[in-house]
């Protein structure tokens, strides 16, 4: 998608909307996402920094992250986004810009500024506090705090389906007084060293998120395409409920055609143009993050975890587990458990 980065305000939800929007929830569930805050950036005008996301930025919460969300809080001030090829777009006080798939972008106090890397104005905390950055020629000041949402894991639908750039106005949000309130909190909490435990910005992280691809969702026009509109979609978002409803059902397409009411090849066809996999691949790839989000978290046998996700056995799950990543589960949680 190209154009300015999405900006979304709030919409009423219709019945069918309130569906799609469960299905929403099921997947960013499905998908174990870490995120935090590392950095609070202090800028006075003019100023101009390229910035990008590193693995390194995240090794506090997650190693390797394969798939890193980065974005920015703006606390106070104003500050225009660019990425390139799209027209650059400004942002001020109460609102948030997140890069789905960490596209490298430039943050500056205005237009044809030449820029300078973020990494070369990094200043760490000397006792292991929240980094900062403190920048520019000494006019109008704009505050920001940066975080991410990394994941362990390759594929997300979800994802996917995002443009390169959103921009989220909390202000205009159902729940914009406590996001707010909580981002100034946590960042002040953070910059003063004071905050013990990252779990409340990760769960923080998480409901931006949320919060921004609920609104992108509700702005979706009827002739665009894509695992969000699928959702929409009478039938297609039909199956997505059912499949995400659960995972562990002996579903074959053809069941699954039978229940939304299309014919065998006219709903692989749709699911495919929406989702961008067959139906059963699709579900699939949702097993095994279910899969890979217990062999994490608990220390059920392998056999007993087939079952769970939806496998009549351990070697037909213990197939299909390969096959996706390579590598045994039992080897792959082995792995974790080294990590």
């Amino acid at each position: 998608m190209t154009g300015r980065p999405v900006e979304l305000t709030v919409r009423p939800n219709s019945q069918k909307a309130i569906v799609a929007m469960d299905v929403l929830s099921d997947v960013l569930r499905s998908v174990r996402l870490t995120g935090g805050v590392f950095l609070d950036a202090r800028f006075s005008a003019p100023w101009c920094v390229s910035a990008q996301l590193h693995a390194s930025d995240c090794k506090a919460f997650l190693a390797s992250p394969k798939q890193v969300i980065a974005y920015h809080v703006i606390l106070d001030g104003t500050l225009v986004v660019g990425l390139d090829g799209e027209p650059a777009v400004t942002v001020g006080p109460g609102e948030i810009v997140i890069f789905p798939r960490n596209d490298s972008h430039t943050l500056s106090s205005g237009p044809g500024l030449k820029p300078v890397k973020a990494d070369d104005l990094i200043q760490m905390s000397p006792d292991g506090g929240l980094a900062r950055i403190i920048h520019g020629g000494g006019g109008a000041e704009t505050r920001m705090v940066c975080g991410f949402l990394g994941s362990d894991d390759g594929y997300n639908p979800l994802i996917a389906a995002l443009p390169r750039a959103l921009t989220l106005d909390i202000r205009k949000g159902t729940s914009r007084d406590w996001i707010e309130t909580s981002v100034r909190f946590a960042a002040e909490e953070l910059a003063a060293g004071r905050m013990t435990s990252m779990g409340v910005m990760s769960r923080l992280s998480e409901t931006l998120l949320v919060e921004a691809v609920r609104q992108y969702a509700s702005t979706l026009s009827e002739a665009e395409s894509g695992w969000l509109k699928g959702l929409k979609d009478p039938h297609i978002g039909r199956a997505l409920v059912l499949l995400h409803d659960d995972l562990t059902a002996s579903w074959s397409t053809d069941m699954l055609a039978r229940e939304i009411g299309l014919s065998r090849s006219a709903f692989i066809e749709r699911f495919t143009e929406f989702v961008g996999h067959p139906p059963i691949r699709y579900l699939t790839a949702l097993r095994m993050q279910l899969a890979k989000q217990h062999l994490a978290e608990s220390g059920r046998p392998i056999g007993q975890l087939a079952h769970i996700v939806g496998y009549e056995s351990e070697e037909a799950f213990s197939r299909a587990f390969k096959r996706e990543f390579g590598i045994s589960p039992g080897a792959w949680r082995d792995r974790q458990s080294a990590r």
